[in-house]
């Protein structure tokens, strides 16, 4: 598993740069998600496409007919095809996550993760948006997620930042004091 996400992260790498040399990274960005979400949203097309068990020629001609309904760009096809030909067709959703990273680099988007205890309203999941906006000098794509575990509080993540105010750590941090005997 390893190897294939290094592998994609080559792939994206090397997308990027075409993209970067001729102005079409967002472009390209589309079209790879666009794709990716596709064959991940149909299982039957993802194993027709991807599966090595199938006819060769019948994958190609499938990825051929795909390719061509969803009118992507010269460089995006010869991309898939070149994926297919060296049987890393299979990896698409990783290249296309970290082509999404990149791509959102190369903007200055910083991206963020916010983790609740229970559900933000669009009023404050915006403000903490904006104050780490602000805290980075960047805009932040933010994606949310909830785990009940955390109690009450909230845990970001901004690249190697960790803001974590849950009340789950700041429990843990009381007894692991309480432990050394230190005054609370």
């Amino acid at each position: 598993m390893k190897k294939n996400l290094a592998v994609a992260r080559r792939y994206a790498k090397a997308l990027l740069l075409i993209g970067k040399e001729n102005g079409q990274a967002e472009t390209y960005r589309e079209e790879l998600d666009n794709f990716s979400a596709l064959i991940s949203g149909d299982n039957a097309l993802e194993q027709v496409i991807c599966n090595p068990l199938y006819d060769t020629t019948s994958r190609k001609r499938v990825l051929q007919t795909v390719v061509d309904k969803l009118e992507l760009s010269g460089v995006m096809r010869a991309f898939l095809f070149l994926l297919f030909d060296k049987g890393r067709i299979g990896v698409v959703g990783a290249i296309n996550e970290f082509y999404s990273k990149l791509a959102d680099e190369l903007k200055g988007i910083a991206r963020a993760s916010l983790v609740s205890a229970t559900e933000l309203s669009e009023g404050v999941i915006e403000k903490i948006r904006e104050s780490l906006s602000r805290m980075t000098g960047r805009e932040v794509r933010l994606e949310v997620e909830q785990d009940p575990s955390l109690i009450g509080g909230i845990v970001t993540r901004i690249g190697d930042l960790v803001l974590d105010g849950s009340v789950k750590t700041q429990l843990l941090n009381m007894r692991e004091s309480l432990k050394r005997g230190e005054s609370v």
